[in-house]
Parts: structure tokens; sequence; C-alpha cells
């Protein structure tokens, strides 16, 4: 079986090579060429799996995405080929977690205010919006949510879900405006540029725009007409229209810009690749032989030790720094936009993005007199020794 396979995708050789020979590839050379006489195609998100790309496809049995998002693949044409298709709902969603706490944390601290004193609103209540919620919630911090799809399915069209209102509601109320939506653009609930000219002219003066979703989920012309006019609202965005070759004067702009990678941490990537390593395995009746655990390297940063001197807020960039610190991203994404453009920068911070863990890879051992910070650490998803 000969497998083609994202040069992105870590530990491809060997989780696949057990299966096949690897051929890899960087995604946005993977086109109709490349898929002739192959078996399996694993992608990530830069790759359009559509008609065009299958057009010389005619071995070509299965397809994955090591992803949460789909919408970069027609299903629907995979389907009427007969080519069985998996993809890894949930795989990086604690990742783009902690990317939305770090930027949060670290826009705190620019701008001198407190977390835990802002309303945060959620758009799309789904993988990575619902450990948001959850997160935010252990924290103390007070949250709304919107997800419209997510309140008819589960049969509450009238009196809705507790903290659930409608987009305008949480426009109105929140301080922090985080869209985690898939891309929808036909049915009922589509999202392309669900906070259009209208809406982000309806934020309020010192709101936080977080995109982490979708780039086309955001007018950004309007975006950034906004931010150039009138200035008083931040935007962090990870996610752009037209990537990889997107808008250098809105990036300039954004207080936190970063090249669509609030979900590549390390453990986030491996999780993506082991599941759709089991499903390949199971499409062509092998035993898939590896776990999880095999795949990921104990991380670089494995315990660290908080006495009393630390307010609560500083304890808490403190420990997220040490696992992943979103300056990085955002200065890499400037610098290498500067030596190549935007479109090569923007790709060649993504395909030689540096190791990152997550934060349970790390525990925090409290002394005697910082003991308070337990709950908080342990919220946000380290572990937490206290003895």
């Amino acid at each position: 079986m000969r497998i083609v396979v994202d040069a992105n995708v870590p530990a491809a050789q060997t989780c696949f090579g057990e299966l096949g020979e690897v051929v890899r590839l960087p995604g946005r050379e993977i086109d109709a060429a490349a898929l002739r006489e192959v078996d399996a195609l694993v992608v990530r998100s830069i790759t359009r799996v559509d008609e065009a790309l299958l057009a010389e496809a005619s071995r070509l049995r299965f397809v994955g995405t090591c992803t949460i998002g789909t919408d970069h693949v027609d299903e629907h044409v995979l389907a009427e080929r007969g080519i069985a298709f998996a993809s890894a709902p949930g795989c990086n969603a604690e990742a783009v977690v902690e990317y939305v706490l770090g930027s949060l944390a670290t826009l705190a601290e620019r701008q001198d205010w407190q977390l835990a004193d802002r309303r945060v609103g959620i758009v799309g209540v789904g993988n990575v919006g619902g450990r948001l919620l959850d997160r935010l919630s252990a924290m103390n911090i007070d949250c709304l949510a919107c997800d419209p799809p997510r309140v008819e399915a589960e049969g509450f069209e009238e009196e809705g879900l507790p903290g659930f209102v409608d987009l305008e509601s949480l426009i109105d109320e929140c301080d922090v405006l985080c869209l985690h939506t898939p891309l929808v653009t036909e049915g009922p609930h589509t999202t392309r540029h669900l906070l259009d000219a209208q809406r982000i002219a309806a934020l309020a003066p010192g709101c936080v725009l977080l995109n982490a979703g979708r780039g086309d989920c955001v007018d950004g012309q309007s975006l950034r007409q906004r931010l150039a006019g009138q200035g008083d609202v931040t935007a962090v965005l990870d996610v752009w229209e037209h990537e990889p070759a997107i808008d250098s004067g809105l990036a300039d702009l954004a207080d936190i810009a970063t090249p669509h990678v609030a979900g590549y941490s390390l453990d986030g990537k491996l999780c993506g690749t082991h599941r759709i390593y089991r499903a390949l395995a199971q499409h062509v009746g092998l035993p898939a032989r590896l776990t999880l655990a095999d795949l990921a390297p104990p991380p670089p940063v494995r315990r660290l030790v908080l006495d009393a001197g630390l307010g609560a807020e500083e304890a808490l960039r403190l420990c997220l720094r040490a696992v992943y610190d979103v300056r990085r991203d955002h200065d890499s994404l400037h610098r290498e936009a500067r030596r190549q453009g935007m479109a090569k920068g923007f790709d060649a911070c993504r395909a030689a993005y540096p190791l990152r863990r997550e934060f349970a890879t790390l525990e925090i051992a409290l002394g005697e007199e910082s003991r308070e910070l337990a709950s908080l650490l342990g919220a946000v998803g380290f572990r937490v020794a206290t003895g």
C-alpha cells in the first residue's frame, strides 16, 4: 500500500510505515499528479481534498485528515467515489483552549486588567468551545455562550440552555468574544462572515475579539477598518481569510497575530496522527499496534515549584509560559513575513513550528504559602501537587 502523508504530520513514518510505503509531501504540494498510484492520503487542513485533487487518484480508497475541522474535504465527492474518510474530532481541542488562555493572560498583562474581572462570550460550543467554557467556568470566570445549532439539536428552541444567548446579546454583554465555529456555507446557520460589518461595528470599545475557529467567519476587511479607524477594540487572530496570503495590514493591527497554529501542540498533533493511523489500520484490516503513549516524548519542562510571593494572575502567567508563550508565535509570523513575504512566511512558520507541549505535561508543586493557587492552576489544566 502506498500512502501520501502531509510532511507536517508528526510520527507519520512510525505509524503509517507499519501499514505501507510512506511518501511525505508539503501539504500545498499534494496535487492530482501526486496521487497517481496512491492507496491512501493523510492530510492536514491546508490541502483541499476535492474533485480536482482526486482527478487522477484511481487507486485511492482512504482519506484521513489529522484535524478537527473537515471543511477542506469534500465528503460528498469521496462518498461518490467509494473512498473511506476519517477525521480526528477533538484531537487538538486542548491546545486551542490553551492558546486562548495564553492570549488572554498576555492581553491582561499588556493592558493592565484582570482576567477574573472579564465576562467571556463563546461562539460555537463544540469540541473546542465546550472545553473552553468548562475551563473558564472552573476558573470562576463569568461566561456566556452562543450556539444555535446545539440549542436546536438538544430540543431547547424556546427556553434555551443555561448561559446560552443569541449572538447579538453576546456582543452586547461580553468583554471578550471568542469564535470557535466551523465554516458553514449553507443552511440556516451559515457562519461565513458571521461577524460581518454590522456586528463588528457593534463591538463595544475595549472589547477583545479572538478568532481561533475559521478565518472566513470574520469579515476581515471590516475588522481592519474598525482597527485602523477607531482603534478601540483588540483583535487576537490565529485564522484568516485567504491563508496563507493573509491581509498583512490586518495582521499588523492585531494585538496578537499567529499563523493558524492555535492547535499546534505536539500532543494534539500526535493525537490526530494516532486517530487516523487507527482508522486506516481498521480500514485495511490490520491491527493498530501502536498506542498514543508510544509516540509522545518526555516534556522538556516536567515540574515547576512555586513558593510565596506571586499573585494569582502573575503565577498563572508564569505557569502558562513555562509550557507555551503565544508571543513567540506572534513574533515568528511578523519576522518571517518580513523575510519572505506574508504567504511564504506564514507557511514557513507552520512547517518549522517549534516543540510545544500541553499544560497537563507540567506538574506544579506548591509550597505551604502558595497552596491557595491550587484551585486556579488545577482548573487551568496543570497537574498540581501540594504535598
